[in-house]
C-alpha cells in the first residue's frame, strides 16, 4: 500500500480511534484489534485482542501517528502472527515506553517472508489491514510503571524468589504476606530485595525478614526509590518515602503466589535433547544449601559413585530455576539421567561427595530415599538464543552445546515456510565439541528490520571445519535432530540506530559516515564538538539528505560550514518526526527532527578529521585545540546504539543527551 494512502487513511480514523475513553475495535473482512488502558514496566505493551485473517503483525505506534508520522511513529511490532485470532500479545517497544497514547494497527503479511518491513520498505510493504479506507485499529492509554510476578513455590521460609520485576525507574520488589489485603501495610512485609536499577530483572531472591511458618499466600509488590537513595525506607518513614509503582487505576502494582513451607528437597529434570555436555534442571529446591548431581542410570544399580556426570555450582538455601549442570564425563548416546539434589554438610561450598566416598555432601532424603527426578536426555545438540537488540550486522547465540562440533547457523522466518536454504542469514565458525556461550554471529547482509530469527546447531558431516550446508544444497553440514525435527531456538531481534565513524582526511568540505542504521529513516547531521558546550545548533557543520529506513554506507556528507582546521566532529543520528523528508531540527528549534537517543544519551560517533591543506602553529597550536575541544581518541572512537526518541524543545535536552553520550566515550 503506497505510503499516502496510507497517511490519508490514518488521518481519516487516527484521532478517533486514540479517544480511549471509547470502546473502539475498527474490523475489515474479520480483521479486528483491542487494546486497553493499561500499565507497563517500561519495556512492553500488550495488545489484547488481535484478529488476522490472512496472518500478519499487531504493531503499536506512538501518538506522532495523529500528525501523520506514519513510519517515525512505529514504537514496536509483534512477531509474525499466523492466520485467526491472537489474545494477550507481548509487544516490545524499540524505546521505553511513556505515558501516553498508543494505537495498535493490524498489519498484513504481503510479501510472505514472515518478516515485519512496513518501516523498511517506506510503506510499501506490510501495510495495515483497512476498511473503507479506515485502518483496523485501537488507541489505549499507557501509564508507565511496573510489573512484578512470581510462581508458586517450596521455601523454607526464609526466602523466595520473584521471577521477574520491571521498573521503570528502580527501585525494590517487597514481599507482603495476604495481610496487606486488608489494610496491615506495614505489618504484612516480609522481605524486600536490594535495589534494583531501572530494567527487567529475573529470579530476585528475597530474605524474608520475618520467615514463615506455614504455608501463605505472598503478595510480591514493585516499590519506586523515591527518594533516590537506593535503601528502602517505605516502612521506616510510613510510607513517606519509596513508596509503591501503581497501576493505570491507582492501585499498587503486585502479584500474588503460593508459597509451601518445607525442608524436603525437591527437584525436576524434563526431557531434553543435548550436546552431551551439559544439562538443564528445570528446577531445584535445596533447603540447606547444597548441590544438583546428575547420575547417569546405573545410579540404581548401586553404583552410587561412578554414576555422577556432573555437578552445579553452589546453591544457596532455596528454589532455584533452569540450572545448568556441566557434565565431567559427556554422555555419548541416548540415555535417561538423574537429578538428585545434595546438601553441602562441611560447608565449604565445593561438592565433595565422591572424593570422600560419600562422608560429605550427601544427598537429601525422604523418608530414607534420595530425592530425585529423571528425564530421558537424547544426544545431539542444545541451542538457546534470547531476544535482543542489534545494530543488523550481528547477533549473539547464548549458549550452544554440540556434541560432534560443527557451527551454529541462524536463519530467518521463511525457514517456517520451507525455505531451507534461502532463509540462512549468517553462521559461526566452526564449533568444537562441547557447550559455547556467547557465540556471536556474523550476519551475510545487515538486517534493516526486527524480526524473528531462528538458531539452529548444524553436524560438520564432512569434517571439513567450513558451512557448507547451502553451496551442498544440504547434502554436507545439515541440522542436529532430536525425535526427527531440527534442534531450534527462535528469538525476537530489534534494529536500532546506530552509528560507525571512523577518524579521516578529507578537503574539509564534505565527511564520509562510515555506516549508519535508521530503523525509522531520517538523517546524518555532523556537528563539530562545541555542541557539548551547548552551542546545539551553532555546531551543526552539515546534514545528509534524507536517508530511508535501513542500513546505508559510505553516506558523504557535504558540509555547509566548511572545516579549515584539523577538529574533532560528531555525526548524530536524526530522526525525521515530521515525515517531510527535509531536515528541520534548527529552523525548528529543535521541536522537530531531533535526534535518535538510547539509554539517555543521543545517537552519535566521534572522528577526528584532518583537513589536507591545514596548518598549525607546532606545540601551542596543538595544545589550544586539545584544550578547546576533546579528541575523538579521548572519547575512544566508539558508536552508540540504540532506538528512536522524540524530537527536542528544548536546546538544553540535547546538550545534556550529548554530553552524556560523550563523557561516556572518555569514561570507556
Amino acid at each position: 500500500m503506497a505510503l499516502t494512502v496510507l497517511t490519508s487513511g490514518i488521518a481519516g480514523v487516527a484521532a478517533a480511534e486514540t479517544d480511549t475513553d471509547s470502546e473502539l475495535a475498527q474490523t475489515a473482512n474479520g480483521a479486528s484489534v483491542t487494546f486497553a488502558n493499561q500499565t507497563s514496566g517500561g519495556d512492553t505493551v500488550t495488545v489484547d485482542s488481535v484478529t488476522l485473517p490472512d496472518g500478519g503483525y499487531v504493531t503499536v505506534h506512538d501518538a506522532s501517528l495523529n500528525d501523520g508520522a506514519v513510519l517515525g511513529s512505529v514504537a514496536g511490532t509483534s512477531t509474525y502472527l499466523g492466520p485467526g485470532t491472537h489474545e494477550n500479545v507481548t509487544v516490545t517497544l524499540t524505546d521505553d515506553v511513556s505515558d501516553g497514547s498508543y494505537v495498535a494497527m493490524a498489519h498484513e503479511e504481503t510479501d510472505g517472508d514472515r518478516t515485519y518491513e512496513f518501516v523498511a520498505s517506506n510503506g510499501q510493504t506490510d501495510g495495515p489491514y483497512t476498511t473503507d479506507g479506515d485502518i483496523v485499529l485501537d488507541g489505549a492509554d499507557v501509564t508507565v510503571s511496573a510489573s512484578v510476578s512470581m510462581s508458586d513455590q517450596p521455601t523454607t521460609g526464609d526466602s523466595v524468589v520473584v521471577d521477574r520485576v520491571v521498573l521503570s525507574e528502580g527501585g525494590f520488589v517487597t514481599v507482603h504476606d495476604a495481610s496487606v489485603t486488608e489494610g496491615a501495610v506495614f505489618e504484612s512485609i516480609r522481605g524486600t530485595s536490594t535495589y534494583l536499577g531501572p530494567g527487567v530483572h529475573e529470579d530476585v531472591r528475597v530474605l524474608l525478614d520475618e520467615p514463615l511458618t506455614e504455608n501463605a499466600t505472598l503478595v510480591p509488590m514493585a516499590h519506586v526509590d523515591t527518594n533516590g537513595d537506593e535503601a528502602y525506607t517505605f516502612e521506616e518513614s510510613e510510607g513517606e518515602a519509596d513508596g509503591p509503582y501503581a497501576t493505570a487505576d491507582g492501585s499498587a502494582v503486585v502479584d500474588t503466589a503460593a508459597a509451601t513451607v518445607t525442608d524436603t528437597a525437591r527437584t525436576t529434570l524434563d526431557a531434553q535433547a543435548t550436546g552431551g555436555h551439559a544439562v538443564v534442571v528445570e528446577s531445584v529446591f535445596v533447603p540447606d544449601g547444597g548441590f544438583v548431581t546428575i547420575h547417569d542410570g546405573t545410579v540404581a544399580e548401586g553404583a552410587v559413585f561412578d554414576s555422577v556426570r556432573g555437578t552445579s555450582t553452589h546453591l544457596e538455601p532455596g528454589y532455584h530455576t533452569d540450572v545448568v549442570v556441566t557434565l565431567d564425563t559427556p554422555v555419548e548416546n541416548d540415555t535417561t539421567l538423574v537429578a538428585m539434589p545434595h546438601r553441602d554438610t562441611d560447608d565449604d561450598e565445593t561438592y565433595d561427595f565422591v572424593e570422600t566416598s560419600g562422608e560429605d555432601d550427601g544427598p537429601y532424603t525422604e523418608m530414607g530415599s534420595a530425592v530425585t527426578d529423571s528425564g530421558a536426555v537424547t544426544v545431539s545438540a542444545a541451542v538457546t538464543i534470547a531476544d535482543q537488540s542489534s545494530d543488523g550486522t550481528t547477533v549473539v547465540v547464548d549458549r550452544v552445546d554440540v556434541s560432534e562440533g560443527g557451527f551454529v547457523a541462524v536463519h530467518d522466518a521463511t525457514l517456517l515456510d520451507g525455505a531451507v536454504f534461502d532463509s540462512v542469514v549468517g553462521h559461526s565458525e566452526y564449533l568444537e565439541p562441547g557447550v559455547h556461550e556467547n557465540v556471536t554471529v556474523t550476519l551475510d547482509d545487515r538486517l534493516a528490520s526486527g524480526q524473528t530469527l531462528v538458531a539452529m546447531p548444524h553436524v560438520d558431516s564432512d569434517g571439513d571445519e567450513a558451512y557448507t550446508f547451502v553451496e551442498s544444497e544440504g547434502d554436507a553440514d545439515g541440522p542436529y535432530t532430536a525425535g526427527g525435527d531440527a534442534v531450534v531456538d527462535t528469538a525476537q531481534t530489534t534494529i536500532e540506530a546506530s552509528l560507525a565513524f571512523e577518524s579521516q582526511t578529507t578537503d574539509g568540505e564534505t565527511v564520509t559516515v562510515d555506516a549508519v542504521t535508521l530503523q525509522d529513516g531520517g538523517f546524518v547531521t555532523v556537528h563539530d564538538a562545541s555542541v557539548t558546550e551547548g552551542a546545539v545548533f551553532e555546531s551543526i557543520r552539515g546534514t545528509s539528505a534524507y536517508l530511508a529506513p535501513g542500513t546505508h554506507e559510505n553516506v558523504t556528507v557535504t558540509l555547509s560550514d566548511p572545516v579549515t582546521e584539523n577538529t574533532t566532529l560528531v555525526p548524530m543520528a536524526h530522526r525525521d518526526t515530521d515525515g517531510d523528508e527535509a531536515y528541520t531540527f534548527a529552523e525548528s528549534e529543535g521541536s522537530a527532527d531531533g535526534p535518535y537517543v538510547a539509554a539517555g544519551s543521543a545517537v552519535v560517533a566521534v572522528g577526528d578529521l584532518s583537513v589536507e591543506s591545514a596548518t598549525m602553529d607546532d606545540e601551542s597550536a596543538t595544545e589550544d585545540a586539545m584544550t578547546e575541544e576533546p579528541t575523538a581518541t579521548e572519547m575512544e572512537e566508539t558508536s552508540t546504539t540504540g532506538g528512536s526518541g522524540p524530537g527536542f524543545t528544548a536546546a538544553v535536552a540535547l546538550v545534556a543527551l550529548v554530553a552524556t553520550a560523550l563523557l561516556a566515550r572518555r569514561q570507556a
